[in-house]
């Protein structure tokens, strides 16, 4: 079973994935003409504008929060933290390459996810890489494929992955056992999950801009206090990229280690390409109503998760100074050292305390996900989410008590799997990407609101809900 995983996930994140979803971020990027970069302002704009919602769908920026729930995980924090280790200060370079391509992709996925939204029996919006994978591509069975494989990563196991994390920062902080950590989550995650996609969503939208503004505002203030060493700190990370100047700490120097890890923690980050966040994207009421407005908000979310956040955490370690010279500790525990030579004891607590909402949102809102899924495979029935809320709680709680490699192992493989078969459904469907961004565009140069007319595009009469796009 570990050699099949093993092999597995080479092959996935070694080769398909480290290059594919860079190739395909490359590929969006050049031909929806340099969008993130030219339209940028209309991101910001399409954010603006995102509070309305109806009786079918969340508001557009519940679910850019939601999505950021998902993103803004360990990752920011430990996964930043082994990037450095391992490839130095040029790998946050990589990192923000990674991220900007990357919008691109993010855009496209969520684009769709929009477009081929349904109503469930409910009647709340639902859709999502299984969904244009089924309508877009007539493709019901790799839908299928994308839905397991999302439920197995996402709803089940990284949700234990996350749980151990805020255990062990938690235990390791203020010397609370880590099986009763992972019990206190699984109670207050259970009281968000079991009021359904709408007490998710409004969670989100509390929780998430809070949490994200204070991380990013300490991180301000620590380089305010540091601003004369700042312009050198940012100076060695585009250096160190291309394997100039001296780093500080692990494999730094290598123009390789720092490409492959900048490039993968980025990846795992911001998840663009990956097929997680049109899951709540396709959920959302889009304003203005067109599947591109969602698409652009979601692709801001990378820039956020990434740019932003992740930013912030590595330069907040590359000023402490603890890299210098080599370092023993990684992960979460280097962000821990940083921060406490910053903020004394008080900062090893912080990070703690950082971890556990970063971590936590990131359960609530990957389950939300799974649902989704589970609705695309037909098991909509309340017996059906009940079961699957039971089963996320309990991968919380167990998760809580101890880290099983291998069983994390093959939920890295199965997102693996997950994120090939979107990237190639992604890459057939961007004919309809393409018109639909020219179609928004086009409206807001003559300075209208951009209104989705399904008359326009008779390709896809039959494949998009005609009642949802009215």
């Amino acid at each position: 079973m570990e050699s099949t995983v093993g092999f597995l996930n080479t092959i996935f994140w070694n080769y398909i994935l480290v290059y594919g979803l860079l190739g395909v971020g490359v590929f969006f990027t050049i031909r929806l003409g340099f969008l993130q970069f030219v339209n940028f302002g209309e991101m910001i704009r399409a954010i603006r504008g995102s509070r309305q919602s109806d009786r079918s769908g969340i508001s557009p920026f519940q679910a850019v929060c939601t999505s950021l729930a998902s993103r803004v995980g360990t990752g920011n924090l430990a996964g930043v933290a082994v990037a450095l280790y391992l490839g130095g200060a040029g790998a946050i370079f990589w990192m923000w390459m990674v991220a900007l391509v990357g919008m691109a992709t993010g855009y496209a996925e969520s684009t769709l996810a929009q477009l081929y939204k349904v109503r469930d029996e409910q009647g709340q919006y639902r859709g999502g890489p299984a969904f244009y994978m089924a309508r877009g591509l007539n493709a019901p069975w790799a839908g299928v494929i994308f839905a397991l494989c999302l439920i197995l990563s996402f709803g089940l196991v990284f949700n234990a992955v996350q749980s151990n994390a805020i255990a062990t920062a938690v235990e390791g902080a203020f010397g609370i056992n880590q099986g009763l950590v992972g019990i206190i989550v699984a109670a207050v995650a259970g009281l968000v999950i079991f009021g359904g996609l709408r007490s998710i969503a409004r969670f989100a939208e509390l929780v998430v801009p809070v949490m994200a503004g204070l991380y990013v505002l300490l991180a301000i203030g620590i380089m305010i206090v540091n601003i004369t060493e700042v312009p050198g700190i940012l100076a060695s990370i585009v250096q160190n990229a291309f394997g100039f100047g001296e780093a500080a700490g692990g494999a730094a120097g290598s123009i390789t280690a720092a490409m492959l890890n900048g490039i993968k923690r980025g990846l795992f980050s911001n998840e663009a390409g990956m097929g997680s966040a049109p899951n709540i994207a396709a959920t959302a009421t889009p304003v203005p109503h067109h599947p591109s407005s969602q698409g652009l908000i979601q692709g801001f979310a990378v820039f956020i998760d990434t740019i932003v956040i992740c930013t912030a955490t590595a330069v907040m370690i590359l000023l402490s100074g603890v890299m210098e010279g080599g370092t023993d500790v990684t992960g979460a525990e280097l962000t821990q050292v940083a921060m406490e030579s910053h903020l004394g004891d008080l900062g090893g607590e912080f990070i703690a305390i950082a971890i556990m909402f970063f971590a936590f949102t990131s359960i609530v809102a990957n389950y939300s996900y799974a649902e989704n899924a589970l609705v695309y495979l037909g098991a909509q029935s309340r017996a059906w989410l009940y079961a699957l809320r039971g089963a996320a709680l309990a991968m919380v709680i167990w998760g809580g008590y101890q880290a099983v490699i291998t069983v994390f192992n093959t939920a890295d493989a199965s997102m693996g799997l997950m994120a090939t078969v979107n990237l190639i459904a992604i890459v057939f469907l961007s004919g309809t990407v393409v018109k639909l961004t020219r179609d928004y565009l086009a409206q807001r140069k003559q300075g209208r609101i951009p209104h989705f007319q399904l008359s326009d595009y008779p390709e896809l009469q039959d494949r998009v809900d005609g009642e949802i796009w009215k």
